[in-house]
């Protein structure tokens, strides 16, 4: 049976959004599958929210357009905001623990910018003491929500730069269509040269890969899906 993913990611401006859309969109094709990227940059290099549309599919895709994402992932607050029309009973919501604030209720209550770069540092730390200032509702239809802590394994264990890598490698495994090593391929094509220039920084991405992946299924497991 044919199988289509919608996944729409979301983020502030600088954050690497769009070369994760990208990236996937190279990888989809290169194991020969039909994949659209629609970028949507709004006005983030003011400060507004980047979003990355993309489709990957065994078949034609239909439209270049989707009113729902099989997978959503905000990396911000109004992220959130942005992305919660296209969450159904269907999607699997993800977003950024660490730069998002939950409000806390009773259990009774009803309810890149370049490749090799994300953001730096300084933006870090400004956008999580922003954000967590305040909460943040997520959406309350989706089949399941996850946080995962991107930017905290980001600076704690790598280095922000290769934040948006963390996040690629999230939604491969949330979307699980496309193959580790073709998505690595489709970096090599991006970034052979600095790669070859610096080999830490091929470590860096790939690790940072791995860490998105492990991320995820840590926080599936957690939820016991």
């Amino acid at each position: 049976m044919a199988r289509l993913v919608k996944i729409a990611i979301a983020g502030e401006g600088g954050q690497g959004v769009q070369a994760i859309g990208d990236v996937l969109a190279e990888a989809g094709n290169a194991e020969g599958k039909e994949a659209l990227y629609i970028p949507n940059f709004g006005v983030e290099q003011r400060g507004g929210v980047s979003v990355a549309f993309v489709q990957i599919s065994d078949e034609q895709i239909g439209s270049p357009k989707f009113q729902s994402g099989d997978i959503v992932i905000a990396l911000s607050e109004r992220a959130v905001a942005r992305t919660k029309q296209y969450v159904t009973k269907d999607t699997l919501f993800v977003y950024d623990s660490s730069l998002i604030s939950v409000p806390e209720v009773a259990d009774e209550a009803v309810g890149m910018q370049v490749y090799d770069t994300v953001a730096p540092e300084a933006m870090a730390v400004a956008t999580s003491e922003q954000v967590q200032s305040s909460a943040v509702q997520l959406p309350t239809v989706a089949k399941q929500i996850i946080g995962i802590p991107a930017t905290e394994i980001a600076q704690r264990e790598l280095t922000p730069r290769v934040f948006n890598m963390i996040v690629l490698g999230a939604t491969i495994r949330a979307a699980g269509i496309i193959n580790m090593e073709t998505i690595r391929k489709a970096l090599e094509h991006k970034l052979g040269p600095k790669f070859e220039a610096d080999p830490k920084l091929r470590e860096l991405n790939y690790r940072a890969l791995e860490r998105g992946v492990e991320l995820v299924e840590e926080a599936l497991q957690k939820e016991g899906k």
